[in-house]
C-alpha cells in the first residue's frame, strides 16, 4: 500500500488495515493451495519424493553436529541448529512437503466446501504423504546400509533419532500438534516475508527441534533409520511413531491453525 493511501483515522482505520492485510494473506495462500491442488499427480509425486529425500539433510546435519560436539549440557541446543537445514532446502526449493500443505490445501476447502473440494484435498495429501515417506525411507535405507556418511556420523544419526523412542504413541500425537501448527505458520507468514524467508524458516523449525515437537516427515526419516537398524519393529514404527505424528500434524496444521487463519477473515473473503 502506498504511503498516501494509508488510512489516517486512528484505531478503527488501523484495525481495518490489519483486516485487509489478513484478507490479502488468506487470498495469497489460498491461491497457492489451488495451484498445488490442480497439479498433475505425477508432478506432485516427484516433488514429494524429492522433498522426502531432501528433508534427510536435517538428520545428516544434526548427526554431524552431534558427532563433532563434546558431551555437554548445551550439546543438543547446538546440534539442533542442523534441524532447519532440510526445511530450508525443501521450502525454498518449492518441493511438496506434507506438513506445509496442511494449510495451503485446506484453505480452498474451508473457503468453498464441497465434496469435490474434499476429494482433491485428500488426493493431494495422499500423494504427497506417500511420496514423502518413500523419500525418507530411501534416504534412511542408504544410511543404514552404510552408503551415506562415515561410521561416526551414522552412529550419531541413530542416536539423535532414538530420542523419538522416549514418547509413547499418545504422547507423540500430542507432541505433533504444535509442530503441525508451527509449520503451517511458516506457510502463512512467507508471503509477507519473502525477503526474510531464510530466517523465518530457520527460527520456527529450530523451535520445533529444541522443544522436541514431533514432525511427521522428519520423524519418518528417524523412524525408518531406527527400523532399518533394528531399534524398533514394524508395529511400533507404524502405530507408535508414524501414524500418531501424521495425525497430530494434521490436527495442528489443517485443524487448529487453518481454522484460526480462516476464522479471522470469515465473511470478508468475497467467496
Amino acid at each position: 500500500m502506498a504511503q498516501d493511501d494509508k488510512p489516517q483515522g486512528g484505531t478503527q482505520d488501523g484495525e481495518a488495515e490489519k483486516a485487509a492485510d489478513a484478507k490479502e494473506l488468506h487470498r495469497t495462500v489460498r491461491e497457492a493451495g489451488d495451484a498445488e491442488l490442480d497439479r498433475p499427480s505425477g508432478a506432485l509425486f516427484w516433488s514429494g519424493l524429492a522433498a522426502g529425500i531432501a528433508i534427510h539433510s536435517s538428520l545428516i546435519a544434526e548427526g554431524a553436529l552431534h558427532a563433532g560436539l563434546p558431551d555437554a549440557p548445551w550439546r543438543d541446543l547446538v546440534a539442533s541448529l542442523g534441524y532447519p537445514v532440510g526445511f530450508l532446502v525443501v521450502i525454498l526449493g518449492r518441493m511438496q512437503l506434507f506438513t506445509e500443505s496442511t494449510i495451503t490445501a485446506m484453505l480452498p476447502l474451508v473457503t468453498r466446501p464441497s465434496g469435490w473440494a474434499l476429494r482433491r484435498t485428500v488426493r493431494l495429501w495422499a500423494i504427497v504423504l506417500v511420496a514423502n515417506l518413500i523419500g525418507t525411507a530411501l534416504a534412511a535405507g542408504m544410511v543404514a546400509g552404510g552408503a551415506l556418511g562415515n561410521a561416526e556420523i551414522r552412529a550419531a544419526m541413530v542416536e539423535v533419532s532414538a530420542r523419538i523412542l522416549e514418547l509413547g504413541g499418545w504422547q507423540t500425537f500430542i507432541n505433533a500438534i504444535p509442530a503441525g501448527f508451527l509449520i503451517a505458520m511458516i506457510a502463512w507468514i512467507l508471503p509477507n516475508g519473502r525477503n526474510q524467508a531464510f530466517w523465518i524458516i530457520l527460527a520456527i523449525s529450530y523451535v520445533i527441534a529444541v522443544a522436541g515437537f514431533s514432525h511427521s516427515i522428519v520423524g519418518a526419516d528417524e523412524t525408518f533409520l531406527l527400523l532399518f537398524t533394528g531399534r524398533v519393529d514394524v508395529g511400533h514404527a507404524l502405530f507408535g511413531l508414524l501414524i500418531p505424528a501424521i495425525l497430530g500434524n494434521l490436527v495442528g496444521g489443517a485443524g487448529l491453525f487453518t481454522l484460526l487463519a480462516h476464522g479471522q477473515v470469515q465473511g470478508e473473503t468475497g467467496e
